[in-house]
């Protein structure tokens, strides 16, 4: 498969090489053997990129709009010679720039004071697959650019010592497999941890579901409540507090649904009738939680109640 690639590189670290005079800073790296963007670069790639980097315009940040878009005579400032292969490490060349241009004197500065200021980003066709879950990149077909850009995303600067080079050819991985074939210790602690927070969440989850419908229900049995004309449970009302005592919410909310509730609820508020009209009831209780009521109405209100718990 043919891609455009935009890649970032960079060198830092080795002694200065910057003549001034003549506007040359030698042995900048232009491509490592692995991007920092994930993608691996064989060695015949480069070894195949070194003649169309030869010659490459370096221009001032990146064009507006289309990568491959002209480029504004202001924005060239040098050209990339005497590309070269090192083993092991990437592409490195030669970065002739114009002297006289505006920024020339900027860019010398950061070379030889700060030169995490400012690196290479190219736009590349190449032809790549798929690897092990990772892109390989299998040859550079065309070089479209090369600009100097401040604080690439991927650049520590211009310059690069051998520890870095070393980093940034470390292989990158990409993949859970490959995370467990490098780092087998570190992938089960994390995946221990992962199970115990997830163990965690679900039982909070179980928690608060359970809590809800909870909830739910004793929204449920304070609606039929009202709707039976019957106390409140929270109420102070002594008589009004047996009449929906602790027991028979328990009841209520141990019921299996919302028929089952007005079921209770309605056989409590036809036993409250039938007691406060006076009329006789027979031995059997109306309600699964009401006591023996007495063959005869009660004569006050203590008896009332007495007769309803």
């Amino acid at each position: 498969m043919t891609e455009t690639l935009q890649e970032y590189c960079d060198s830092r670290g080795v002694p200065m090489r910057v003549d001034t005079a003549a506007g040359v800073i030698c042995g900048v790296k232009i491509l490592g053997l692995t991007s920092r963007n994930g993608r691996s670069y064989l060695p015949e790639a480069l070894a195949g990129a070194a003649s169309l980097y030869e010659g490459a315009k370096v221009n001032v940040n990146h064009p507006k709009g289309n990568p491959a878009a002209p480029r504004d005579y202001r924005d060239r400032i040098g050209t990339i010679r005497n590309v070269s292969v090192r083993q092991g490490e990437g592409l490195f060349a030669d970065l002739c720039f114009n002297p006289k241009h505006a920024l020339a004197e900027q860019l010398i500065w950061d070379a030889e004071h700060a030169p995490e200021n400012v690196g290479f980003s190219h736009n590349v066709q190449a032809r790549t697959s798929r690897r092990e879950g990772r892109v390989v990149v299998e040859a550079i077909t065309r070089v479209q650019s090369v600009d100097l850009v401040a604080d690439p995303a991927t650049t520590r600067g211009l310059f690069e010592s051998s520890a870095a080079s070393a980093t940034d050819n470390r292989p990158a991985v990409a993949t859970t497999e490959e995370l467990r074939r490098a780092y087998p210790e570190l992938v089960e602690d994390l995946l221990q941890e992962q199970s115990a927070e997830i163990d965690r969440l679900r039982l909070e989850v179980e928690r608060l579901t359970a809590l809800e419908a909870v909830h739910k229900k004793q929204e449920i049995v304070r609606r039929l409540l009202r709707e039976f004309h019957l106390p409140d449970p929270d109420s102070d009302d002594p008589p009004a507090g047996s009449i929906t005592s602790e027991q028979f919410v328990k009841t209520l909310l141990a019921a299996e649904d919302e028929r089952a509730i007005r079921s209770l609820i309605e056989e409590r508020a036809a036993l409250v009738r039938s007691l406060a009209r006076g009329e006789v009831h027979s031995a059997k209780p109306v309600s699964r939680d009401q006591q023996l009521v007495e063959a005869t109405a009660p004569a006050d209100a203590k008896g009332f109640v007495e007769a309803i718990t």
